[in-house]
């Protein structure tokens, strides 16, 4: 999980093991303007070195400061910031709202037993949700899935309900990029920092290499047989780039039946209204093929490599969070 930015179990666990003091802080809720959702994370140590936010840099100092002493006493506690204009502004919520942040040091509170065992489920791309009991001060797991990439995963809904936090962890998202043209490669590195896990298809090896693609997974095969393999599902998209029949045709035929949330294809208008033109001709069912985002991307007036893959990157972005 080294290209993503939600490692804070990671993290926190690490420090831990180095003898540094660690504390986990998440997000169990907010109201009006806060900056965070519920289940974002920071990750303190008994230094005060941290990483990740959990309100954009709003209340970090003060969550910083009592998660050292937290990891000192050993305590946990469930913060509040906000709750008017006037406090909001002291906490540092300029624009108001509320979050509530509940810091659990490593140790006695959250275990390294637990800690570990929740790294392991994240590593092993199970879902799961992780329940803490904030009066009793008891926790543990709800697991879902045995597979990498399972079909079963949680709604994306981390907060408090009845004096209990549900924090939800699901597998990372997937970017399945179908051609390793100048494109992918923004596209591939700003995916990557976005929290998806990269795969790239193209059966010219000349194209997918590891030079131009550093760290990402690469697949030689048709694209068709590869996304077969690959079985799309309900946290993948699929962007194909490969501008040539050959290669989209094919790879469209399994990418829009399958569960993926997102599908989109390089293309000008004219390029769009001929593949749609053969896919009908093929057998593709007009409702399979409305699902195409083609031209791909947001009409951002992009013009570079990098400028496109921001649009796409945004598209895609608005597909996960505001389904149709």
């Amino acid at each position: 999980m080294s290209n993503r930015f939600d490692d804070a179990p990671e993290t926190a666990l690490a420090w831990h093991r180095a003898g540094r003091g660690a504390a986990l802080a998440t997000v169990t809720h907010t109201w009006g303007s806060a900056p965070r959702r519920a289940g974002a994370q920071l990750v303190i140590s008994g230094r005060g070195e941290f990483s990740g936010s959990v309100s954009g840099g709003c209340v970090e100092h003060a969550v910083v400061a009592e998660a050292v002493d937290l990891i000192a006493r050993g305590e946990m506690r469930h913060l509040t910031f906000g709750v008017s204009d006037d406090d909001a502004f002291s906490a540092g919520l300029a624009c108001g709202g509320e979050i509530g942040v509940l810091v659990e040091p490593v140790g006695s509170i959250l275990t390294p037993d637990m800690l570990d065992r929740m790294c392991a489920y994240r590593a092993a791309r199970h879902a799961f949700a992780y329940v803490v009991d904030i009066a009793a001060g008891t926790r543990h797991f709800q697991v879902i899935g045995n597979s990498p990439y399972g079909d079963r995963f949680l709604a994306d809904q981390s907060g408090m309900e009845a004096g209990k936090f549900v924090w939800i962890s699901n597998p990372p998202l997937r970017l399945i990029i179908v051609g390793a043209v100048h494109i992918a490669q923004p596209l591939a590195e700003m995916a990557s920092m976005a929290g998806y896990d990269v795969t790239l298809i193209d059966p010219r090896e000349a194209f997918a290499t590891e030079a131009r693609f550093p760290g990402q997974t690469l697949i030689h095969d048709w694209p068709d047989e590869a996304l077969e393999t690959l079985a799309p599902d309900a946290r993948t998209a699929i962007v194909l780039l490969s501008h040539d029949p050959k290669f989209d045709d094919p790879a469209l035929a399994v990418a829009l039946p399958s569960a993926a949330f997102y599908v989109g294809a390089l293309g000008s208008r004219r390029t769009q209204a001929k593949r749609q033109e053969r896919l009908l001709a093929g057998g593709m069912s007009p409702d399979a093929l409305a699902r195409l985002s083609a031209p791909v991307g947001l009409d951002i007036g992009a013009a570079t490599p990098a400028e496109i893959a921001i649009s796409v990157l945004a598209e895609m972005t608005g597909a996960l969070r505001r389904p149709a």
